[in-house]
């Protein structure tokens, strides 16, 4: 009840915030405050609890119940495909040829690159063609008046948990499958169904169900999405209409309970003496504020470098790279950045498009719906788009490793596990939703009365902003790696040895940690523009949203051409057939995503051949040839470590 309380706090926290900063200022932390307390004391009248909707004015509960159950029945759905088709995959890629899983496994890191609200668009349209072509209805993609629809949105929603659940139960099963128990019960002659259903499905369980808590908040953040794309009247449809603080509250602790009661009942129930952490590390003279970020900033430069030795490393940074470096480039060298065509014209002066304009010679892309090219958005958006997501990224790491330090060296165990549980309540709490109701006060504006905040201020906000919400994490995350490195025996020996703290964490954590950093780094850079996608879709743009007033206003649109203000026009440009307008900024951002995903994978293989675990089977396979035809000696070199032989340390 005490973690429920706070996260109660924290909702009620995040539901003041708007209209806190509406009214009294972005800076304002003490009007801030007493908007909070004066909102604590009102939660609890429940003559407060209201709703409005289309003027008429209901109790809570008899309005957003149904709402409620209905988000609910959709995701659980959802999940449950999901998890269902993400172990059936596994089971089949475990029983395949490895050349006939490996092109498996890379065209679900190809899906997974793909934003979810493009896949709710492309089962959308799959439906009217086949329903255009065979006059059959496969089944109903959007709410009509009080008629519900599940199946849609629940296929749309299972596919990015199906492709986490099935590479997470690859990862664990293949790391499961190596261990003795499960030699031994090859060598008694089961079979290996037999062994995957009744040894390792049972172990890989509990790991499953904690590396379920990240996939089901990814889940929470996509259905504020997918209910808008389906035209839903799920809960978020009902929190979005009226955008009162008790309105948010209420919605956002009726999201949290359900999860936050199930994952802690089990952790209650499955925690044992053995799962706590014996080692203790002495206070340090040195305080850990004075353990300065360069200092592994800079091993993470020589790290860089030598990891630019890996092709796939080396290929997803250039990439990066050179689309960063030309889009700062490209606006120096044209004096119109961005090309704008009202109406094209032919060779006789005769007008014959206006915009959106196909693309041509004029415009190879060409462009969008008020005629500027798209081409050019894209370039000159990099810069915003790319920079924006790496230094959010970077910030989530350097704060998650500078508060995982003292996480680790300076918190008792008893506290680390209040942390721990208190962190994990954030994972209930929908993410792009949460972004939305912070953001919208900063971002959503007229020019024409005059920015609030100047351009420079909104950037930094929403920065701060989406490093916030994730920091924790983060946290929680880098520190518990930092727990379980500090078990191993070297550790254990140093510290025997007189080792301080700061020579434990340079000398021997940080090399095992650095390359988990990579990999951390590269997920929050995804993620990171997962979200910029979400937001654009309800017109919130990466430095503010340009509002035009009038009887006839435009609709609203971005003025840093950024890639997510494209991508918020998905839903008109697929519907009309205008399919250039979305499919240039989809892969542009498929594009930085697969560059990521090299540059981490890059890294996994650099840490394997590290460790001795990753072997190129070619070579073996012509070795063993070699030593057929020539006796001879092996050497050292003939011979590889496999992962239970390497040395500890």
């Amino acid at each position: 009840m005490f973690y429920y309380f706070l996260g109660f706090l924290g909702i009620i926290a995040i539901s003041v915030a708007p209209q806190a900063m509406r009214e009294r200022g972005l800076y304002n932390f003490i009007g801030y405050s007493e908007e909070v307390v004066k909102f604590f004391f009102a939660f609890w009248d429940k003559e407060n609890w209201s709703y409005t909707y289309k003027g008429y004015t209901e109790h809570f509960m008899d309005m957003l119940w149904g709402p409620y159950l209905y988000s609910l029945q959709v995701l659980g759905g959802a999940l449950a495909i999901g998890l269902g088709f993400g172990f059936i995959l596994t089971v089949i890629t475990v029983f395949l040829p490895r050349w006939l899983s490996s092109p498996l496994k890379k065209l679900l890191n190809l899906l997974e690159t793909v934003p979810d609200l493009m896949f709710a668009f492309m089962l959308q349209l799959a439906i009217v063609f086949i329903f255009k072509k065979f006059g059959f209805e496969l089944m109903q993609f959007t709410e009509i008046g009080d008629e519900k629809i599940y199946l849609a949105p629940m296929i749309t929603l299972s596919i990015i948990p199906m492709i986490s659940f099935f590479r997470i139960l690859l990862l664990i099963t293949e790391e499961e499958l190596l261990k003795p128990h499960i030699e031994f019960a090859q060598s008694k002659g089961m079979s290996k169904g037999r062994i995957l259903l009744s040894h390792v499905l049972k172990n890989i369980s509990p790991s499953l169900f904690y590396h379920g808590k990240m996939i089901i908040w990814g889940m929470l953040s996509s259905l504020f999405v997918i209910e808008t794309i389906f035209n839903m009247r799920g809960i978020t449809y009902y929190i979005v209409q009226d955008f009162r603080p008790m309105v948010i509250a209420i919605s956002l602790i009726l999201i949290f309970t359900p999860f936050f009661v199930i994952y802690q009942g089990v952790h209650l129930w499955v925690n044992t003496a053995a799962n706590e952490d014996d080692t203790q590390y002495k206070k340090d003279k040195t305080k850990w504020t004075e353990w300065k970020v360069w200092g592994w900033l800079n091993s993470l430069r020589r790290l860089w470098w030598q990891h630019m030795h890996n092709p796939k490393f080396a290929l997803g940074c250039s990439a990066l790279f050179i689309m960063i470096i030309y889009s700062f480039l490209y606006p120096l060298f044209k004096e119109n950045p961005i090309h704008y065509i009202k109406y094209l014209k032919n060779d006789e002066g005769r007008i014959v498009s206006g915009p959106p304009h196909k693309p041509s010679d004029q415009m190879i892309l060409g462009s969008d719906i008020y005629g500027y090219s798209i081409m050019d958005q894209l370039i000159v958006g990099a810069k915003f788009t790319l920079l924006f997501a790496l230094i959010v990224a970077l910030l989530r790491v350097i704060g998650g490793f500078y508060l995982g330090v003292f996480y680790h060296f300076h918190l008792k165990e008893r506290r680390k596990n209040w942390l721990d549980r208190l962190v994990d309540s954030i994972h209930f709490l929908p993410l792009s939703l949460i972004a939305y109701l912070l953001l919208r006060p900063v971002l959503w504006g007229l020019p024409v009365l005059g920015w609030d905040n100047s351009m420079f201020e909104r950037l930094v906000f929403e920065a701060m902003i989406l490093t916030i919400l994730v920091l924790p994490l983060t946290t929680v995350l880098i520190g518990n790696e930092l727990k379980l490195i500090g078990r191993k025996d070297f550790v254990l020996s140093a510290k025997l040895l007189g080792g301080n703290n700061k020579h434990l964490l340079w000398t021997h954590l940080f090399p095992h940690l650095a390359p988990r950093l990579f990999i951390i780094f590269g997920h929050q850079f995804i993620q990171t523009l997962l979200i910029l996608v979400h937001l654009g879709l309800f017109h919130l743009f990466l430095g503010g949203t340009i509002i035009t007033g009038g009887d006839l206003p435009d609709p609203p649109k971005s003025g840093t051409f950024e890639w997510s203000g494209l991508i918020s026009s998905a839903r008109y440009s697929l519907m009309t057939g205008k399919y250039w307008i979305v499919l240039a900024p989809l892969a542009a951002f498929m594009i930085a995503i697969i560059a990521m995903q090299l540059i981490v994978q890059g890294v996994k293989e650099i840490q394997q051949q590290k460790v001795g675990v990753l072997i190129n089977n070619t070579a073996i396979k012509n070795k063993h040839k070699s030593m057929k035809k020539k006796a001879y000696l092996p050497e050292v070199r003939d011979f590889q470590l496999t992962k239970q032989q390497t040395f500890k340390g």
